[in-house]
């Protein structure tokens, strides 16, 4: 089996981000630091920063984060967004309306040329989202 999923980096926001998105979406939240694995962290102020995170949901989505330590360059992610698709209008609706908490509408979600509906959302965190509701979906 193969599977391709998003990652994010952050500075210093993976823990919020992730507990975030596990409220959004649902699902079993997984988190190392670098404080727990021996030989990572280089500063010791930053044990509690996230070394690996993932989200994985009941639905199969999985989506990791981590965060980017001071000695490390930290680029904010830009030019890719997190599309999440499907049929479920409710579920996808949901997952709509937590992600525009606190973040930027950039296309409301609403009927889509193609057929269905999709929008356009930046995230409280600055993460770009897309979500596609069709149910022909698949």
């Amino acid at each position: 089996m193969v599977k391709l999923n998003p990652y994010i980096s952050f500075r210093d926001t993976a823990r919020e981000a992730l507990e975030f998105y596990q409220s959004v979406l649902g699902g079993e939240l997984e988190i190392s630091t670098f404080g727990s694995m021996p030989g990572m962290g280089q500063d010791p102020s930053e044990d509690d920063l996230i070394l690996h995170g993932q989200l994985t949901t009941v639905d199969g989505m999985v989506l990791m984060a981590s965060d980017t330590p001071s000695n490390m360059e930290f680029r904010v992610p830009q030019g890719v967004s997190v599309s999440i698709s499907g049929s479920e209008s409710d579920r996808l609706h949901a997952v709509w309306d937590g992600l525009v908490v606190g973040g930027t509408v950039t296309a409301p979600l609403g009927p889509a040329p193609w057929g269905g509906e999709f929008g356009m959302v930046t995230d409280r965190f600055g993460i770009d989202w897309m979500v596609s509701v069709d149910e022909n979906y698949g």
